[in-house]
């Protein structure tokens, strides 16, 4: 596992759809693996997008065995939806494991904020400094500690209304920190928010559309020592297959084998022409 040294956000620099693409390029040559501790309810969907992409998932989320496995894996995905006692403890075991060895993990806080149980593990994760933090908007304010979550894991707030909390959370942890919404948003702890107008109302009428994209940023955090990069390239490449599948979707049923199709058919050049970056407002 190479170690990567942190990245320094620079605010005069811009993320450019032409990166996003050599990072996808790299990925199809690398094929990261990737460690999921995730739900119960996401974990076929989520191994099948990876494998789709081009990536290769490994599902070792039981104590003993979750710390040994991610200095070996590419990147690391912990994902609270389902926190069994059992994966709770695999969690913090993966999490210390990544950050000792240098690598990358990715923290999604699914359903934080008013839920004891996985607000408080979720704390404790949060404090071994992920690499990227990956959640829709009432999440990342819940937790920074500035509201008490939405409704399940629906948010019941927009990404803009998070920008503050994401910034506390980036500047506390050294994270870079993920939005999920209409238009995603990515936000560093130094230097612009980058934002991906790319996408479709379908990837959230899916079970795993948002959860599996935690692990494809574990895939392309592996690829670079810029989180930004990484978590934009993520956003952007899963969000166009997303928007090409929605075109030959006839609703939620059809999307998602259609969705695995378009993330194994993308290419760079998709990329470079259909990525949307609008500057930041």
């Amino acid at each position: 596992m190479t170690e990567f040294p942190p990245a320094t956000a620079d605010p005069a620099r811009t993320i450019s759809a032409e990166a996003c693409a050599g990072l996808l390029a790299d990925l199809r040559s690398a094929s990261p693996l990737v460690q999921c501790i995730t739900n119960a309810v996401v974990t076929n969907f989520t191994a099948n997008v990876l494998l789709a992409l081009g990536a290769a998932p490994a599902m070792v989320d039981i104590p003993g065995e979750a710390a040994q496995f991610a200095p070996v894996a590419s990147g690391v995905l912990v994902n609270l939806g389902t926190p069994t006692e059992s994966q709770r403890a695999a969690m913090l075991e993966a999490a210390g494991a990544a950050a000792a060895s240098g690598t990358p993990w990715v923290l999604d806080p699914v359903a934080v904020g008013f839920l004891t149980v996985r607000t408080g593990t979720a704390q404790q994760l949060v404090a071994q400094r992920p690499t990227i933090i990956r959640g829709n908007a009432s999440e990342i304010i819940a937790l920074a500690g500035s509201g008490g979550g939405g409704r399940g894991v629906d948010s019941l707030d927009e990404p803009a209304a998070a920008l503050d909390a994401a910034r506390l959370l980036a500047s506390r942890y050294g994270s870079v920190v993920a939005i999920s919404g209409a238009v995603d948003a990515v936000v560093p702890a130094d230097g612009a928010v980058v934002r991906v107008a790319n996408g479709t109302p379908l990837l959230t009428r899916v079970t795993g559309g948002g959860c599996a994209l935690g692990a494809v940023m574990a895939a392309f955090a592996s690829l670079t020592p810029d989180p930004l990069l990484a978590a934009t390239a993520a956003t952007g490449v899963y969000t166009l297959a997303a928007e090409k599948a929605a075109v030959l979707a006839g609703g939620p049923g059809t999307f998602a084998p259609h969705f695995l199709d378009a993330l194994a058919a993308i290419t760079p050049d998709d990329v470079r022409q259909g990525l949307v970056l609008p500057e930041d407002s």
